[in-house]
């Protein structure tokens, strides 16, 4: 029996320094099925490239442990409770906010740090938990960021908020309207035009006689298209102003004429990942991977930094050290996090719906500042 054991502590011992460099797991939950699997790809991209070139450079290796949460809440929370399992404790993604909102209580239970790069629902991050960190501005960011611009802007004039009542674009409204406030003014017509709304005539007729001169719209394209067209054939000029929720391919020609001089706050053009090595050029990739493939790319940065930070590959390590103030530099900038887990400077602009030489109204042109 003492021959056993000692040959088992010889045998350990000669492993050792081979457990010691086992690549640590950087989880990916994401959707690779379902209506924004077409993100998922791009997600994966980055995070896959992110991998190798980190692996290229020297280091601890990384291996990546790629799931589909097919942007459905219960099963990115049993992938949580899966992670776990695997010995996974730093995780990219969920990508929805839906998903991450009912998963990270799971992987907060389970020790796992979680870098969330796509989801942008305000109370995602309001409990301040330990374990979640958000690359994307948050709704609340962007709002803030808006009723800014009103104020600079439009000064003493007569503004008006309308909302899509979801929680979504409720929250945008009641955010600008709280900016307006804190700036010393105050909306003229606080109203709503339902999600899924065929008509906003009488909205519109309601904001003339309030005479708005700038509206602001928290929701999606269909809604705010429905506006604009109502506002105009009610003799209504003034401009609209709203979230990235407005980015959609048809909200031109669904607005019609009127949609030129609409504002969005968003993001700025996406950062290209950087170039891979031994090819003269990158693969195709469609409009919806290349948004997002950089800031997966930047979350599995900002993790492996987080490790050296930390010396160690812990959850709570890991994050205490991510929410240190120095900034962790990355493809898409410098990061850094507020005591919630967002972003300390987020990252936006102000994009102009405006006429083309070829005659059409598109979001691509000169960017704006308040």
């Amino acid at each position: 029996m003492r021959h056993l054991a000692a040959a088992l502590l010889a045998l350990l011992a000669a492993c050792a320094p081979a457990l010691a460099q086992a690549p640590v797991k950087i989880g990916l939950s994401l959707p690779l099925t379902g209506p924004d699997a077409a993100y998922g790809q791009g997600l994966r991209l980055g995070a896959e490239q992110a991998v190798a070139d980190l692996n290229r450079s020297g280091g601890r290796k990384l291996a990546l442990v790629v799931a589909d949460d097919a942007g459905d809440p219960k099963q990115g929370a049993a992938l949580a409770r899966k992670f776990a399992a695997e010995g996974v404790s730093l995780v990219v993604g969920p990508f929805a906010s839906s998903v991450a909102a009912l998963a990270q209580p799971a992987y907060e239970e389970a020790g796992i740090v979680l870098v969330t790069p796509g989801a942008t629902w305000t109370p995602l991050t309001g409990r301040g938990a330990w374990n979640l960190f958000r690359l994307a501005p948050s709704d609340a960011q962007q709002a803030a960021f808006a009723g800014s611009y009103l104020a600079d802007r439009y000064g003493t004039r007569r503004i008006g908020l309308v909302h899509d009542r979801t929680t979504f674009g409720r929250g945008l409204a009641d955010e600008v309207a709280r900016t307006l406030k804190a700036r010393g003014r105050r909306e003229v017509l606080f109203e709503s035009l339902p999600r899924g709304s065929k008509d906003a005539a009488d909205l519109a007729e309601r904001l003339k006689r309030a005479a708005v001169e700038a509206v602001y719209f928290g929701g999606l394209a269909p809604e705010a298209a429905l506006l604009i067209k109502a506002m105009r054939e009610a003799g209504l000029d003034a401009p609209l102003v709203g979230s990235d929720g407005l980015l959609d391919k048809d909200f031109a020609q669904a607005a019609g004429p009127g949609a030129e001089g609409t504002v969005m706050t968003m993001e700025p053009e996406p950062r290209r990942l950087p170039e891979v090595r031994g090819t003269k050029a990158p693969p195709p990739r469609t409009p919806e991977a290349e948004a997002v493939a950089a800031r997966a790319y930047a979350a599995v940065e900002l993790l492996a930094q987080g490790i050296v930070r930390a010396r160690s590959t812990q959850g709570q390590k890991v994050a205490a050290a991510l929410r240190q103030e120095a900034p962790i530099r990355t493809i898409v900038g410098d990061l850094a996090f507020d005591a919630q887990g967002d972003t300390r400077y987020p990252d936006l602009v102000l994009r102009t719906w405006r006429r083309t030489p070829d005659g059409r109204i598109d979001y691509l042109g000169p960017e704006t500042g308040p």
